[in-house]
């Protein structure tokens, strides 16, 4: 944590006597560390925001430590945290992680899961996760996510894209991963409709539930 805020000394410094490339301002984003422990997370995040920088990533979550602790953790930093400036979880995560990191102030979110786990056969659905190199997708015709946004996940079909998968054909990684990002974006999509309307709290309970069911 110590080594994180002595960095943040020198990037500041070495930013504000840069100047921006390519006609672009560059933004900084200082990390909240601090591991598990919420006194430290409590330290580093007033660290971090008395810096004064256009928004704050928090580090250090979904790393191996339970979900439930993970969410601790961001309402501890997210009370210090300015609510007027973007908050970025860093490296998450799967739909429900993505979600409830909303429901406790994050902003933003960035992770390889939708397109890692698409490459190696994992869809992400409304109605739960695929592992689309089951036996049980093979004589399954109908679409990959008949609701999609996608037009790719609403024009191949599960027994399609299985053989593919099987196959190693580089496709079916293409297809599955497109899919996965579309989900995605259309997940936090409808959340900020949701958010604007305010029907956010009973619509993440529910999706969830079913998103992180096995379909």
């Amino acid at each position: 944590m110590e080594l994180t805020h002595r960095w943040l000394g020198r990037c500041v410094s070495q930013l504000s006597n840069t100047e921006p490339l390519y006609g672009s301002e560059q933004m900084l984003f200082p990390i909240v560390q601090g591991a598990v422990y919420s006194d430290l997370r409590r330290i580093s995040a007033e660290k971090i925001a008395s810096a004064g920088m256009p928004g704050n990533a928090i580090g250090g979550l979904s790393v191996g430590e339970p979900a439930e602790v993970m969410y601790e953790m961001l309402e501890v930093v997210n009370e210090i945290l300015p609510a007027d400036k973007p908050r970025y979880l860093m490296g998450v995560g799967t739909p429900a992680n993505i979600l409830e990191g909303i429901a406790r102030g994050v902003d933003m979110f960035d992770c390889v899961m939708p397109s890692r786990n698409g490459r190696n056969g994992m869809l992400f659905t409304r109605d739960g996760i695929i592992n689309i190199r089951n036996q049980r997708w093979a004589s399954d015709f109908s679409p990959v996510d008949a609701g999609s946004d996608s037009e790719i996940s609403r024009t191949y079909s599960k027994a399609y894209l299985r053989h593919l998968v099987i196959s190693g054909e580089m496709l079916g990684a293409q297809i599955s991963t497109i899919h996965n990002l579309s989900f995605y974006l259309s997940l936090v999509r409808e959340a900020r409709e949701r958010i604007l309307d305010g029907t956010f709290g009973t619509w993440k309970q529910e999706t969830v539930r079913r998103t992180s069911e096995r379909a």
